[in-house]
């Protein structure tokens, strides 16, 4: 009964999702509500006022270190994607057709944005930043709102590398593992998932009416083959921070030459229109990488509230550099007037995923800082044993879908995914990528992407309809990543 008690607040939030009645900002407001109450009368350490107040907080900064994110990425959008040249902005948000074009050249765009450039975008940033460079290409095939927010969403299939791998090197050091390690053997669960999500791309294109021959189906399983190889070998080489960049920044360059060969005019034009995004790319790679510039940024202005929270340094957060962009964008190509109304729209189609991020992180932090996380963690490892790792799947993959991280899993799963792994004679750098990679890349499908999604598609408020469309792919990843678990325990046992 008290295990039903200390779920009340996930199964409220995932039932008023489910009904439609209610967004996702609703829905996280009624779960946090839900986990004070929860916490204050049935946590298992006593906990005050003032600790609820105390863990609320602390989430609400952790929201915020997000929001940045959130409300660059959309006005930087506004200005260099949507805005960009002009154009009739309106008619794309109802979905109409863009001009004519060859097929296999609106196919070849699409699975470049879902797959190449989308995962590029996001390895430097993270956070779902991704999603910006997916949509601004994507758009311009005129596809309808709702295949815009699902594909958009595709450009978050190589979490582990996010950031640069900021969340794989948090959950290496948890297990005790190297970061590298961790990394290529996430790989191969990974691979396994694009497996599956690939031909689930195929038919989701087909019906956004974006469709390609099975010719054409076979060179992009061949090019997502190289891919994989080439952030494979990038990993083992140079690691996981920087592996994505490396093997996916000469992938786009070669891509392009390759399928367009486009002469000097045409290069010449696809430069000055990605030019807004090669800037900022290049900029935020050598915040990363310049080691020197990429400590002062960190400690200048930088402040830390909470010890074991996120800091917030405002130099160096991407975030700052997405408003940054945009703002400098709207200068150059947008009139006074018509950047206002970016700010506007920017404001208006983030205000729900803002919300939806700031609750969420207020919730979780909550129901940690009272103890429930880890009891209902740690009263089904009592129970079920080597079985648990059976449910590693579904149960990392619930805190990334409630966290929109699977650093919050990994903080309060994997060290007894390790202890147990030890006493049962399980492999633990593969036990360790189970955990990592259920809550990674199943945060894909979590309140705050699919809202982020929906507000730069124009859908606010239409998280349900995303849903319906996202499911196949997280029925398809769940039972890829359960039956890796079945293998895992089957094999220990032989």
């Amino acid at each position: 009964m008290l295990l039903l008690i200390w779920s009340l607040p996930a199964l409220a939030v995932v039932g008023l999702i489910a009904s439609g009645r209610a967004s996702a900002a609703t829905a996280a407001a009624a779960g946090t509500l839900l986990a004070i109450l929860v916490a204050a009368l049935s946590a298992p350490a006593a906990l005050s006022a003032r600790d609820v107040g105390g863990a609320l907080a602390r989430g609400a900064w952790i929201g915020w270190t997000i929001v940045p994110y959130i409300f660059g990425g959309l006005l930087f959008w506004q200005a260099a994607g949507r805005g960009a040249g002009g154009g009739d902005s309106d008619g794309w948000r109802r979905g109409e057709p863009a001009a004519a074009a060859d097929p296999r050249a609106r196919r070849r765009l699409l699975f470049t944005a879902c797959f190449i450039v989308g995962p590029f975008a996001e390895s430097v940033t993270g956070f779902g930043v991704g999603m910006v460079g997916t949509l601004t290409l994507v758009r311009t095939l005129g596809v309808a709102p709702l295949d815009l927010a699902a594909f958009s969403l595709l450009s978050q299939t190589f979490i582990p590398w996010g950031a640069m791998a900021s969340g794989t090197i948090v959950g290496a050091s948890f297990a005790r593992i190297p970061p590298t390690t961790l990394a290529l053997i996430s790989g191969l669960f990974v691979a396994a998932l694009l497996a599956v999500w690939l031909p689930l791309f195929w038919r989701l294109a087909e019906r956004a009416g974006v469709g390609a021959a099975p010719r054409q189906r076979v060179g992009e399983a061949a090019w997502m083959l190289v891919a994989m190889s080439l952030l494979m070998a990038a990993t083992w080489l140079v690691g996981p921070e920087t592996a994505l960049l490396a093997g996916f920044g000469p992938l786009i360059v070669a891509r392009f030459v390759v399928e367009r060969r486009p002469d000097r005019a045409a290069l010449a034009a696809a430069a000055r229109h990605v030019l807004p995004h090669l800037l900022l790319i290049g900029w935020l790679l050598s915040t990363r990488l310049v080691g020197p510039l990429s400590e002062w940024l960190k400690n200048t202005l930088r402040m830390a509230p909470w010890a074991d929270a996120p800091a917030w340094s405002p130099l160096f957060h991407a975030g700052t550099w997405l408003l940054v962009a945009g703002c400098l964008t709207l200068r150059v190509r947008r009139p006074a007037d018509s950047a206002v109304a970016a700010w506007r729209d920017a404001w208006r189609a983030g205000k729900p995923a803002i919300l939806t991020v700031v609750l969420f992180s207020m919730m979780a932090e909550t129901l940690s800082a009272s103890g429930i996380a880890a009891a209902l963690a740690s009263r089904l490892f009592e129970a079920f044993g080597i079985g648990t790792v059976l449910a590693t799947p579904w149960l990392a993959g619930a805190f990334g879908v409630l966290t929109n991280s699977g650093t919050p899993g990994n903080s309060l799963l994997m060290s007894a995914q390790v202890a147990l792994a030890t006493q049962a004679g399980l492999a633990v750098p593969v036990v360790a990528a189970l955990q990592h990679v259920s809550g990674t890349c199943l945060s894909l499908f979590s309140p705050v992407r699919t809202s982020m999604a929906c507000a730069m598609a124009g859908l606010p408020g239409r998280e349900r309809h995303a849903y319906v469309a996202m499911l196949p792919f997280a029925i398809a990843g769940v039972l890829v990543l359960s039956i890796a678990a079945v293998a895992i325990v089957m094999l220990a046992r032989s």
